[in-house]
C-alpha cells in the first residue's frame, strides 16, 4: 500500500525566470511547463541584452515557437538607450517591465547601470504607464566605491538605500526587489508601500553560505546567506505576506560553464531549478511548515501584485507519495546540457 497526498494549485507562475537563448533555450523553455508552471516572467539578460521593444518581441515569438502553452511576460533591460518614449512603446506593444543590473554583478551583466539617477525620466514614464521596475538588489564590489567595505556577502544590504529613495520619488511605480536573501532585504520591504513587492527563489529557501562556499552547483548572484536570514525569508512565507511571491531565478548554464573554475575565470552564477519547481516548492515548504501558502506563494499573491489574473483557470495537481523518486542527474536535449538543483536526490512531492 502506497500513501498518497494530493493538493492543487491554480494557475502557477514564476515571476523570475532566465531562458536563455539558441540550443539552451530549445531545451530548458519546456522545463517550465515540466515543473508545473503557466507562466514565466522573462529575465532579458541575453547576448546582446534585450533592450528594445522590437527585441522583446522577437524573443517572445521565439520562446512561444518553443511552447506555445506558456504565458510569457516580457521584460527590457535597463541600459542608456532606454528612453521615455521606448516605455511607452514597450507598454502599448504589451511589454510589462524593466530589469535593472548593477554593472558587473551578475551573468551577462557587463551593460548594467552605475547610478539610478539617470534614469528618472525612464522611471516617470514607467510609473505613468505602469511598467514595473524590476531590481537586482545588489552593489558591486568594488574597494574604491563609495561603500568600500562592499563584498557579495553585504551586496544586498548595502543596496537597500536605494529601494527607499527609488520608492520615496516614485511612490506609485511598482517595484520589486528580486531575489532577496536577506532578513534586511524583507523588512525594507515591508517597510515599503504597497507598490513595493519581493520576489523569493525555491533555492534561497534552502541554502546558506555553508552550501555554495566550495559547491559550485549552489552558487548564485545573490549568494544564499547566514540561517537567520534564511529564517526570514521561511517566516515571510509562513505568514502570507501578499507582496512575496515566487520568482524562481532559475538559471541555467553549461555543465562546463557551471561546475569549472579556473585562475582566471570564476564559476557561472546561478541555480537550475525550473523542471522540478512547482514539487521542489511543495517540500521546501511542507518542511518548515507553510504548505498551506503554496498556491499563495506560487501564484495568488505574484499574480494579484502584477495583475495578471489568469486568463483560463489552469490547475496543477501534486501528489505526495512515500515512493520517492530521484531528481534526474543530467538533461539533455538540443545540443545543450543543464544539470538541476538537488540533481540525484529525492522529491516527496511530483505532479500528476
Amino acid at each position: 500500500m502506497t500513501d498518497t497526498v494530493t493538493l492543487t494549485v491554480d494557475s502557477p507562475a514564476d515571476f523570475h525566470v532566465h531562458l536563455r537563448q539558441g540550443n539552451l533555450s530549445k531545451l530548458v523553455t519546456p522545463h517550465v511547463r515540466q515543473g508545473g508552471f503557466v507562466l514565466a516572467y522573462v529575465m532579458p539578460n541575453l547576448k546582446p541584452p534585450i533592450t528594445t521593444t522590437d527585441m522583446a518581441l522577437k524573443y517572445k515569438s521565439d520562446l512561444e515557437a518553443i511552447d506555445p502553452e506558456v504565458e510569457y511576460l516580457m521584460t527590457l533591460y535597463l541600459s542608456p538607450e532606454l528612453t521615455p518614449e521606448e516605455i511607452r512603446k514597450a507598454s502599448a506593444a504589451g511589454i510589462v517591465g524593466v530589469k535593472s543590473y548593477p554593472r558587473g554583478v551578475t551573468t551577462n551583466s557587463d551593460g548594467g547601470i552605475e547610478s539610478y539617477e539617470p534614469y528618472y525620466p525612464v522611471f516617470a514614464a514607467m510609473q505613468e504607464v505602469g511598467m514595473v521596475l524590476n531590481l537586482h538588489g545588489e552593489v558591486p564590489s568594488n574597494p574604491d566605491t563609495a561603500c568600500p567595505n562592499t563584498t557579495i556577502l553585504n551586496a544586498e544590504q548595502t543596496f537597500l538605500p536605494w529601494l527607499h529613495r527609488l520608492h520615496a520619488a516614485f511612490p506609485r511605480l511598482k517595484i520589486v526587489l528580486e531575489h532577496a536573501t536577506t532578513r534586511a532585504a524583507v523588512d525594507a520591504v515591508k517597510a515599503c508601500g504597497e507598490t513595493v513587492g519581493c520576489t523569493i527563489t525555491a533555492h534561497h529557501l534552502e541554502l546558506v553560505v555553508d552550501d555554495w562556499a566550495g559547491q559550485s552547483w549552489h552558487f548564485c548572484k545573490p549568494v544564499a546567506k547566514t540561517y537567520d536570514d534564511r529564517k526570514a525569508l521561511r517566516e515571510i512565507i509562513q505568514q502570507g505576506h501578499p507582496r512575496f511571491f515566487l520568482g524562481s531565478d532559475s538559471a541555467p548554464h553549461p555543465p562546463e560553464s557551471k561546475s569549472v573554475s579556473t585562475p582566471s575565470q570564476p564559476c557561472a552564477a546561478g541555480v537550475y531549478t525550473s523542471p522540478i519547481l512547482l514539487p521542489l516548492v511543495a517540500q521546501l515548504l511542507s518542511s518548515f511548515g507553510a504548505l498551506e501558502q503554496l498556491e499563495a506563494f506560487a501564484s495568488g499573491n505574484g499574480r494579484k501584485f502584477y495583475e495578471r489574473p489568469a486568463k483560463i483557470s489552469k490547475p496543477v495537481t501534486l501528489q505526495k507519495t512515500t515512493e520517492h523518486s530521484a531528481i534526474t542527474e543530467v538533461y539533455e536535449g538540443s545540443g545543450a546540457k543543464v544539470t538541476a538543483f538537488w540533481a540525484g536526490k529525492a522529491l516527496d512531492w511530483r505532479i500528476s
